[in-house]
């Protein structure tokens, strides 16, 4: 007995702590893969951290912030050895839409963030993602895909005051076109060039033969390393051509400009601010101010978090427990409050290349950190050279590849009416990402409800049995209390309201649940039946439903296993 209790203890404790899944079994080889992994991760996330913040409105420095807690707090935490969490485009500009640009906002919203994620995990309350649907989430992307890429096209053309909204951005872009900077437009279409060409060359080395000799395929081994890192290599270069221009005297680039040095401090999240004219913004000011991101973020994180797990863990022949990853993200954004981190995610593309460069555990992920921590430490005075135009190729690179122009034609062929809500999240998301969601939300929340209420009933009239037909309705799902009128209005049509009134079979093999509208309405029902002389049975119900039909003591109800037994007691009651 105390030894069927301690194997369930420790089932549980590897349940709550993943970790102690792998952890005994690992080894020098994983070592060595969870090294290069974390590496190749590292240099891929330390200039896109830099590049989201600028998306989220945010000091670069935050991003890097937002980019080493996740690898510390999965690996313990997290269930699939391939996702990375940091920041990423779509968390950037959904924080850009609520904070303002001001840091304490973006802490205090990590915080609820955290909080709000961690309390559905330990509720349970993973199932809610699942009212997100496909074509919502799709529409969403490639609308804040097309939103992220043409709000970097400024920091391309070196234009400035440019307003957020995205109508007044297309407007005001095309019309200060006259006023961009040479240096920066050069300079970004060349970072652009080398990233698409790096990014097809890795795709046609990663899809090549390994048949060639030993020679070639460490070059071709050694060309995809390069291409892996290129978003590194770009603003490593960029970085040098603008620092090389500023110390001769040639201004030629929009730069990064001054950042914060040196490591975060670790300190509990502000509860409010203090402004430049010396109002005091409270906790509760904050919150309100927040609104309704404190519903799209946390839900919008989760759902792409453990999307991305599930893809790469169906790739990789592992499952995920989608409430522990919920409980991980959950963790990481609160203990990323407490080193000024704005809301993170799983990204797809850094666990691309994690997967890619083949990570063995989360345990690439404290490498991946370790990085990004040493570019905090020692690299920071090199930022301010950064271009803002490489920073801005590297995300429209990013997300370009988020917009799926195979979704609406592979909706159209497999349910059409399924467009309706892609193309209201899709077109309603460029006036407000959060009412784009809320919106396709709400469309596919009406499709699902329509179905629920108006399910395909079959209708037959069958023979003559004595002086009366028979009417058998075959219904394909539940019955619960939106269907009730439509049930009545199909009866009463068909069978009470025909003369002669016909009897009625009422075939539920189909239905596993029934509430207490319906009982009432069933009730309602057999009273009319018998006011007219005819019989309504009952047929194909399964045990739950019958013991409710049963407890709810119906005035003359009847049942049978099948219709043809339902058939011959009528004949039988009828004679």
């Amino acid at each position: 007995m105390e030894r069927v209790t301690g194997i369930r203890w420790y089932a549980a404790l590897r349940s709550g702590f993943p970790i102690l899944t792998w952890l005994p079994r690992y080894n020098l080889t994983w070592l060595k893969m969870d090294l290069i992994a974390g590496l190749t991760v590292g240099l891929t996330a330390v200039p896109q951290a830099l590049a989201y913040a600028e998306v989220a409105g945010l000091p670069v420095q935050y991003g890097l912030y937002s980019a080493f807690m996740g690898g510390f707090i999965y690996c313990v935490f997290g269930t699939s050895k391939d996702i990375t969490l940091g920041p990423t485009a779509i968390m950037s500009l959904l924080c850009a839409e609520y904070i303002g640009g001001d840091p304490v906002f973006a802490v205090v919203l990590t915080l609820l963030c955290g909080i709000i994620q961690a309390g559905m995990a330990l509720l349970r309350l993973g199932f809610l993602l699942d009212f997100i649907s496909h074509p919502v989430i799709k529409g969403f992307t490639c609308a804040a895909a097309v939103t992220i890429g043409f709000g970097q096209l400024k920091n391309i053309l070196g234009l400035k005051e440019i307003p957020q909204q995205f109508f007044l951005q297309v407007y005001y872009t095309f019309h200060k076109i006259p006023e961009a900077r040479v240096g920066d437009v050069i300079l970004g279409l060349c970072c652009l060039f080398f990233l698409v060409t790096l990014t097809l060359m890795k795709n046609s080395l990663g899809s090549s033969e390994d048949e060639a000799p030993l020679l070639v395929r460490s070059a071709r081994r050694l060309l995809w390393s390069l291409a892996t890192i290129r978003n590194a290599l770009v603003v490593v270069v960029a970085t040098g051509v603008a620092y090389s221009a500023e110390v001769t005297g040639h201004h030629c680039f929009s730069l990064t400009g001054k950042t914060a040095q040196g490591l975060p401090p670790f300190k509990a999240p502000p509860i409010s601010e203090t402004v430049a004219n010396g109002t005091v913004i409270t906790f509760s000011d904050i919150v309100k101010d927040l609104g309704g991101g404190l519903a799209v973020i946390p839900l919008m994180g989760v759902l792409e978090s453990i999307a991305i797990a599930k893809a790469f863990s169906s790739k990789n022949n592992y499952r995920i427990d989608a409430n522990q990853e919920l409980f991980a993200i959950g963790l990481t954004n609160i203990m990323g409050s407490f080193v000024s981190a704005y809301p993170v995610t799983g990204s797809f593309g850094r666990t691309a290349v994690n997967s890619q460069t083949g990570v063995c555990s989360p345990a690439g992920g404290i490498v991946t950190g370790v990085i990004v921590l040493l570019s905090l430490a020692f690299l920071m005075p090199l930022f301010f050279y950064i271009p803002k135009a490489s920073l801005a190729a590297v995300i429209i690179c990013a997300v370009s590849p988020m917009i799926d122009f195979r979704v609406p034609v592979q909706l159209w062929r497999v349910k059409r009416l399924d467009l309706l809500p892609f193309l209201v999240t899709f077109g309603v998301s460029f006036w407000e990402v959060q009412y784009g969601i809320v919106g396709g939300v709400v469309v596919s929340g009406f499709m699902l409800l329509y179905v629920v209420a108006r399910p395909k009933v079959k209708v037959c009239v069958c023979v003559q049995v004595s002086d009366h037909g028979v009417l058998l309705l075959e219904l394909d799902s539940g019955l619960n209390f939106p269907v009730t009128e439509h049930l009545s209005r199909l009866v009463y049509k068909h069978a009470l309201h025909v003369s002669p009134p016909r009897c009625l079979l009422l075939d539920c093999a189909h239905v596993s649940s029934i509430d207490f509208t319906v009982v009432h309405e069933l009730t309602e029902l057999l009273k009319q039946f018998e006011l007219r002389g005819v019989s309504m049975i009952f047929t194909g119900l399964k045990p739950s439903v019958l013991k409710v039909l049963l407890s709810a003591d119906l005035p003359g109800f009847r049942h049978t296993d099948r219709v043809d037994q339902a058939l011959q007691l009528l004949t039988s009651i009828n004679h």
